[in-house]
């Protein structure tokens, strides 16, 4: 089922239309506007004139029938397939740079093949999806913010091939997704990576066998609990005392095993720290966890 990019929300609410309604599972294909709702045409539109009102547009929502709150829906990643061509800014007071940053910039980023074209320079590319998330039980979130309902998560490990677990909050859980990157490093620093429009094929199941609090990432080379919040320490904190409470409900180590493994073995990673809040994620690497027992789950 294709769901177009007509059809999109610039808020994640319980209150929002429903495009369309699925059984489960279901094989979707959602078509994105990029961040900025195509408002840059040229580099001679700048960050300071766009409608922010507009900014980060996510396609949806999609209701998930049978999906219940508390449920957790896996939501594969099957391709991404970028539009041509990307948009990056850096401008003052956006991003960690820009308290130094001293006039804004606009670049168009051709796309051709599997490279972007930077400066000259032909640079691979890695699509991936910036805000994906369910409605929250609570108040209407921005699309540009992430939180425990998933969101602007900016992660770029949410790529082809993975698998995004969202914690549902409300009956049929409402999906949307937006924001593609056709390239986006850990941190975002000046605020955009290569912003782009396209389509994202995904397969969504509900996963009977776990339950979380908060979004996790499944890669071919690590499993990756992801969290939101004011500070990039407190969402470190929150990210990884989520990595051990899976490792003591999946495994039979303690809780000291548990931390001493991921001391050695895991890793404290920066997904984004522009976002009204930031988010990090502590990764364990897949085989490890498989050679725990943990792979039966994914």
């Amino acid at each position: 089922m294709f769901i177009s990019s007509k059809n999109h929300v610039y808020e994640m609410s319980k209150n929002n239309e429903v495009v369309t309604s699925v059984d489960l599972p279901s094989h979707l294909t959602f078509e994105t506007l990029d961040c900025f709702e195509g408002q840059i045409k040229s580099e001679k539109d700048k960050l300071e004139k766009l409608s922010f009102d507009r900014i980060n547009p996510a396609t949806g929502p999609v209701y998930l029938k049978g999906v219940k709150p508390g449920d957790v829906i896996a939501v594969h990643i099957k391709d991404i397939r970028v539009n041509s061509p990307g948009v990056m800014i850096a401008a003052p007071k956006s991003g960690v740079l820009g308290d130094i940053i001293k006039e804004s910039q606009t670049l168009m980023i051709p796309i051709d093949n599997g490279f972007a074209k930077f400066k000259g320079l032909a640079i691979p590319i890695n699509p991936m999806i910036g805000v994906i998330g369910i409605a929250p039980s609570g108040e209407d979130i921005p699309c540009g913010t992430p939180d425990t309902h998933g969101g602007n998560m900016d992660t770029k490990l949410i790529s082809k091939g993975s698998t995004i677990y969202l914690p549902s909050q409300v009956e049929g859980g409402l999906l949307s997704m937006g924001d593609l990157h056709a390239a986006m490093g850990d941190g975002e620093i000046v605020g955009t990576g290569v912003e782009v429009g396209g389509e994202v094929d995904v397969s969504i199941e509900k996963a009977s066998n776990i339950k979380l609090k908060n979004p996790l990432v499944v890669t071919s080379s690590a499993i990756s609990a992801i969290a939101s919040a004011k500070t990039l320490d407190d969402a470190v904190d929150i990210a990884t005392k989520d990595m051990a409470s899976y490792l003591l409900k999946w495994t039979d180590l303690t809780l000291n095993e548990a931390g001493m493994l991921m001391s050695a073995w895991g890793n404290t990673e920066i997904s984004q720290i522009v976002d009204p809040l930031k988010t990090a994620r502590f990764s364990m690497p897949r085989d490890l966890m498989k050679k725990l027992g943990v792979g039966i789950a994914f």
